[in-house]
Parts: C-alpha cells; structure tokens; sequence
C-alpha cells in the first residue's frame, strides 16, 4: 500500500483502487503519521522512517506545508506527490502529522519523564529541540542516529 510518498488507504490490488478517490487509495499524512508512529512501537523502525521520509520529502517538495490528502499515484508514476483537488490546505491534522514524525523518529515518550531513544535517518542529521515543556520544567532535546538525551534547559 506503500505508493513511495505515503500509505494509501487502499492497495492498488483492490478492485475499488483508485489513486484520486478520496478513501480508495488516496495518501493522507495525517493517518500516516499514525501509522508510523504504530509501526515503530512495534519495532519496526527502519519501516515507520521510510513513511516519515517519504512524507517529509513530499512536504519538501508542497511548500513544507502538507495538505489534508494527496493522490496515491506512485512515486515511479508521478515525481511529486500530486495534489488531491478539493484538499484543504492548510488541515489542522495535516499540520501536526509532522511532529507526531518528528516524536516518531525520536523514540519520545512522556511517562513519568521525558525518554528518547531516537532511530533518526542518516539524512535527518543531529536534531536539537530547546526547551521542550515536560513535567513542569524545560528540557533540551539532543539526537542524532541511535544515541539521544534529555537534560534540563540551560
């Protein structure tokens, strides 16, 4: 259902499949945001980077803004993810589907403190967040590859 910018949420294998029908194999960044965040709590790291990527890259490539949905043609098919016709855009969800990557990415959980263990892909490089509001202090948030830590603002 991978379509090389996102999920699809229909494979193209399904008689209903259609790349610009809005549930019939259309990318949604919201869902995929999810989706990844869902493969890497599994343990699917490497898989939950290759959607996060792919949509950031498609958010590259649509003025860093996402829209609520995209068509499912393929990467091979189409070198841009090509713009559904009546998306909105801006989408609130669409907006936040980027940090739920960015957390994604991160390994960033929030229980009883704020843990990371991070997966970040080589391209994403060092990622530093500067007081991050948890837990009623600020923290720094310092990854790059698989080593990441937290520490108190400075």
């Amino acid at each position: 259902m991978f379509s090389g910018w996102g999920i699809r949420t229909l494979s193209e294998e399904d008689a209903a499949y259609n790349p610009i029908g809005y549930h019939t194999g259309s990318v949604w960044p919201h869902d995929n945001s999810i989706a990844a965040a869902g493969l890497a709590r599994y343990g699917f790291r490497e898989e939950a980077n290759r959607v996060a990527m792919a949509m950031l890259e498609a958010a590259g490539i649509t003025g860093h803004r996402l829209p609520e949905v995209f068509a499912g043609y393929a990467r091979g098919d189409a070198p841009f993810p090509v713009r559904y016709p009546t998306a909105c855009n801006p989408q609130a969800w669409a907006t936040a589907a980027p940090f739920l990557f960015l957390r994604t990415m991160l390994g960033l959980e929030a229980e009883g403190a704020l843990r990371c263990d991070p997966h970040l892909p080589p391209e994403v490089g060092r990622v530093y967040l500067h007081g991050v509001h948890a837990f009623g202090t600020h923290l720094d948030v310092e990854a790059e590859g698989t080593s990441g830590r937290v520490a108190p603002t400075h």
